[in-house]
């Protein structure tokens, strides 16, 4: 429709072109999504609209380019905020309520408000939750949680152990163990209440990306960091969620306009510190199966770490490419090296260190 606008394919269309195009199949378009076509042609100085841009809002992708031609000049939106629209359906205050939660700009909520059918669900969070934690150790270990001090802790072939680092899978499979009831609750609250309103507004790759990304993190800084103990849990992959989310509410403090936002901080950190505490005290307290400690406390850093440098690049940019983004490629570059150091770590350090591994279980 647009190149009767462009005759000689420049890429590029009036302001004016572009705004009688509006007024002419305006009312087949999304309130929203209407505003912030008004919003492109009201911040454009040049006089002209660049097509691909317009291709990119229609087909729900959204690059830094268009983003900057959104939110330069003096944009212009009419309506009220989304926060102030009434007469809405319990489903449609949901999905309000968790734009807030997430996304720091009036624009952006817009969009997802528009745009999110519920389909698919936020099915990975979900899924990992009851499948990895309840079905599979009610179902095969015939119990919800193994305590540390319980005589299968460590005859599985779930958890890692510095004896077993070669078999590759106990660097993910450790999550679906977990020291305690304490420790698996913790987990799971934060994981779905953090990590479910993400997914639904990131959705699943980009979650299941920071998540398994944690994870990973977790159990190679336990393999470089704290070489002699196992470890068990969720935490790299739930702290990796959390830290991100909670980073991106501070970077974007003022945008922010979720209820309560300073509570919700608060205790989250609370829950945070305690658990990590608790793992923490666990680690240095005396083993019921000596000589090998209790599990590491280190893959909570290292889901940390993940969620302050790859989780705040991803939660930042909402539909948006994160090729285009040079942080991007400067901390996926630096957790790629990071995991290929601990793979060589693993393979050689041990040895030459000569270090006094507890024996396998």
């Amino acid at each position: 429709l647009l190149s009767q606008f462009d005759p000689d394919n420049t890429g590029y269309i009036s302001t004016e072109k572009f705004r009688s195009l509006l007024q002419r199949h305006g009312s087949e378009l999304d309130p929203h999504k209407l505003e912030v076509l008004l919003a492109l042609a009201d911040s454009n100085s040049e006089g002209r609209i660049c097509y691909q841009d317009f291709v990119n809002l229609m087909s729900n992708k959204r690059s830094n380019s268009f983003r900057q031609a959104i939110l330069q000049g003096n944009r212009r939106l009419c309506s009220k905020a989304l926060l102030e629209e009434t007469g809405l359906s319990l489903s449609q205050r949901l999905i309000r309520h968790v734009a807030y939660e997430t996304l720091p700009r009036e624009i952006d909520r817009k969009w997802y408000y528009d745009s999110y059918t519920c389909c698919p669900p936020p099915w990975f969070m979900i899924t990992i939750t009851i499948v990895a934690f309840f079905l599979y150790n009610g179902v095969m270990l015939d119990r919800f949680v193994l305590q540390v001090s319980h005589p299968l802790y460590l005859k599985n072939a779930l958890l890692y152990h510095p004896q077993l680092r070669a078999q590759a899978w106990r660097y993910l499979t450790y999550i679906f163990m977990h020291a305690g009831i304490e420790h698996l609750g913790l987990n799971v609250v934060l994981q779905l209440l953090v990590g479910v309103p993400l997914e639904m507004v990131h959705g699943a790759a980009r979650i299941s990306f920071v998540y398994v990304a944690g994870v990973v993190a977790g159990s190679l800084a336990v393999s470089v960091a704290d070489m002699r103990a196992p470890v068990v849990g969720s935490s790299g992959g739930v702290y990796a969620l959390v830290s991100a989310h909670l980073a991106n509410i501070v970077m974007n403090w003022s945008g922010m306009k979720c209820q309560f936002k300073l509570l919700r901080m608060a205790v989250a950190l609370i829950c945070m510190s305690f658990e990590f505490g608790r793992a923490v005290w666990l680690r240095f307290h005396p083993s019921a199966y000596p000589p090998c400690p209790h599990p590491s406390f280190m893959a909570h850093l290292g889901g940390v770490m993940v969620g302050i440098t790859l989780g705040v690049i991803i939660l930042r940019n909402y539909e948006q490419r994160l090729q285009d983004q040079t942080l991007w490629w400067i901390f996926l570059s630096i957790y790629i090296i990071f995991v290929l150091f601990a793979i060589f770590w693993n393979i050689f350090a041990y040895s030459l260190l000569d270090l006094k591994l507890p024996p396998p279980p």
